[in-house]
């Protein structure tokens, strides 16, 4: 697995380059995968902000409930349930189609035909969810912080303006651009994970579904081992 990624990271400045490839990639792994991102995020802020605010309600902090929702969400949760999601959806879909390709030895016309898979496969889709993972970060970390607000303002009866306020004045550069950075290491193994596993996957329609279920088991574990790795890395003291 370590030589496959270094393979695929080693084609990357090497020509040719199959943009046709990459931006359908950047449609089927970014645009497709917005909705999911997006309801997951609203409802776990949502449900967030209640939880915060049941356990600070012990204490009389229930001020610090739009600073917490937003560090959480965009430290944490945004990055990682975007990064599951990504994972569920097209970790299968990459191993899925490639390994359909093996299958059917579309593979290897390609490699009659002069083509590299791993540059006419691998590499658009690793750079395409490298590239789109973080947007998808982003847009879910807002979602959430609204899905937050929504619930604090119309369910918490806390005021907009102050909610609104209390979150934009917490946040600082360094916590939104952690969250960014670990959405491109995500959306890296992701891509990396469906493409090995489909490319190495075993014959007929069982090998296909093993090497699916391979791709998005492998995915989540290592998005959570080096979510935490990361994290000491961003911010340990």
């Amino acid at each position: 697995m370590t030589l496959f990624a270094a393979a695929v990271f080693s084609h990357i400045l090497r020509p040719p380059w199959y943009f046709r490839e990459f931006t359908h990639a950047v449609m089927t792994i970014g645009w497709y995968s917005l909705p999911v991102v997006g309801l997951t995020a609203l409802f776990t802020g949502g449900a967030l902000a209640l939880q915060i605010y049941d356990g600070s309600s012990r204490f009389s902090a229930e001020a610090a409930v739009p600073q917490i929702v937003a560090i959480g969400m965009v430290r944490e949760l945004g990055p990682v349930l975007g990064g599951l999601m990504v994972a569920a959806r097209v970790a299968s879909s990459i191993a899925a189609e490639i390994g359909t390709m093996k299958v059917t030895e579309q593979i290897d016309a390609l490699v009659t035909l002069s083509t590299d898979p791993l540059k006419y496969l691998a590499v658009p889709r690793v750079l395409a969810a490298t590239l789109t993972v973080p947007i998808l970060v982003a847009v879910g970390d807002s979602i959430g912080i609204m899905g937050g607000w929504l619930v604090g303002v119309n369910r918490l009866d806390f005021n907009s303006t102050a909610y609104l306020r209390n979150t934009i004045d917490f946040l600082e550069v360094a916590d939104v651009g952690s969250g960014i950075a670990k959405g491109a290491v995500f959306g890296c193994l992701v891509a990396l994970m469906g493409c090995y596993y489909g490319m190495h996957s075993g014959r007929g329609a069982q090998g296909v579904g093993k090497a699916t279920k391979l791709a998005v088991v492998s995915a989540s574990v290592l998005i959570l081992a080096s979510n935490y790795l990361l994290t000491e890395l961003f911010f340990s003291a």
